[in-house]
């Protein structure tokens, strides 16, 4: 197993989701997370899913399989089966985009413990979209990395 500070250039992203995508992404609903812009760093190790209020955690990670960049309309029709998210909320979200991103979800892991950010980081923010996480990689990744283990069987609760 890999620790999370080991990783060298790979990043870890901080994705802010609303609770309810949050769970459908844990319960395997929703495949797709929907993004008006991408990573500007393609080396993603795994994006850990920040719940906004009023859960305020880290719930969980996922893996990204592939990003498919195309124009929303285009990506309802190709990815709606699986985006965890209404029509509706989807062209809401896309208004005036000409450009959307699907973060195509694997290998997610659900939190026995979440994580809150607030215990961990000093003055933690939570991010209006997303935000790597690397600098913050000695505050969170034993953390990530125990929850991560905890939520595979490796390891049982204290």
């Amino acid at each position: 197993m890999t620790n999370i500070k080991d990783i060298g250039g790979l990043m870890d992203v901080l994705l802010s989701i609303k609770p309810k995508f949050a769970e459908a992404i844990i319960d395997g609903r929703k495949r797709y997370e929907f993004r008006k812009i991408k990573f500007a760093n393609k080396d993603i190790n795994r994006v850990c899913i920040y719940a906004t209020s009023p859960v305020k955690k880290i719930i969980g990670v996922f893996k990204i399989s592939n990003i498919i960049e195309d124009r929303p309309h285009a990506l309802w029709d190709r990815l709606k089966d699986h985006a965890g998210i209404s029509e509706e909320e989807f062209f809401n979200y896309f208004s005036n985009s000409e450009k959307g991103f699907a973060l195509e979800i694997k290998d997610v892991e659900k939190f026995e413990n979440p994580i809150d950010p607030n215990a961990l980081i000093p003055n933690f923010v939570p991010p209006q979209s997303f935000y790597y996480i690397k600098d913050t990689i000695n505050l969170l990744g034993d953390q990530i990395e125990f929850e991560s283990l905890r939520a595979r069987g490796r390891i049982s609760g204290l």
